[in-house]
């Protein structure tokens, strides 16, 4: 009996329909989370209110039903992806009460988050970026050391022409971010002024940090993630590869003795 349920909830789980109709409460999710925001009619909050509790009640089913899809709760745990929907579903149920509600609307505010585990190009996008995040922490720290030799030198040659931008290595370090993001990379034309050769140091440090470096950050990530597609296409064609399950078995014994019988007949 177990076995049998346990088989029609994992037919229910790998179910395009039930996958697209999960995606679809998602969304439904994210849109009801986003007209709290608005001011609203009493009735509109109250027929939002009740949506809200439907969609957390559905979460928690879909939920169930994917636990008892897997091989227990080792199995169930041992997926990375499990443990963040357990952990967005359980977060979601926290009373919205009183002076709670605040904090049950942001963790409400998660359940979009579930759209990343339910669509595979999206889980492999993540799963690429963090893998990569070893890779692109040794370039952040190379970016780090360069930014503070800029840093100091930017605030013992311009801290006299503007000290709110280059009063201090930290606040020095702030306007070399907002230089690298091309946000304010015209204050090259004040300290130009008193030093005329100035513009070399923001050039040098433009080319180091937004080509250089970010080139290295997505050469990382493209790296990994070519990776992922290539384990991923391996594992889907070992998935094609694997042996025939219980009912599948029976479904081709059973079309087998329907030939004989065919067989038979025209003898």
């Amino acid at each position: 009996m177990l076995s049998q349920l346990q088989e029609l909830f994992q037919r229910i789980d790998k179910s395009k329909i039930f996958q697209s109709f999960v995606i679809a409460v998602i969304v439904i999710s994210a849109l009801t989370v986003g007209a709290h925001t608005y001011s609203l009619h009493p009735t509109a909050e109250i027929a939002l209110h009740w949506m809200d509790m439907g969609i957390t009640v559905f979460f928690l089913i879909e939920l169930v039903i994917r636990f008892i899809a897997s091989r227990g709760i080792k199995d169930f745990f041992t997926k990375g992806w499990n443990i963040f929907d357990f952990i967005i579903v359980v977060g979601s149920l926290y009373p919205a009460a009183g002076s709670t509600i605040f904090i049950a609307r942001l963790l409400r505010i998660f359940r979009v988050l579930r759209l990343v585990s339910m669509i595979p190009e999206l889980r492999l996008l993540v799963n690429s970026l963090l893998k990569a995040i070893p890779q692109m922490g040794y370039i952040a720290l190379l970016m780090f050391v360069i930014f503070y030799i800029y840093a100091a030198m930017g605030s013992m040659l311009f801290a006299d022409i503007n000290p709110v931008l280059w009063g201090d290595v930290s606040i020095s370090m702030l306007t070399l971010f907002r230089i690298a993001t091309f946000e304010d990379w015209t204050v090259m034309y004040e300290t130009m002024a008193v030093y005329k050769l100035s513009w070399i140091f923001y050039l040098t440090f433009i080319f180091l940090t937004a080509f250089v470096f970010l080139n290295m950050m997505v050469g990382a990530i493209l790296e990994v993630m070519s990776e992922e597609h290539r384990n991923a296409r391996e594992e889907q064609t070992s998935d094609d590869d694997m042996p025939a399950t219980k009912g599948q078995i029976v479904q081709l014994q059973a079309e087998m003795a329907e030939l004989k019988q065919l067989l038979k007949e025209r003898k």
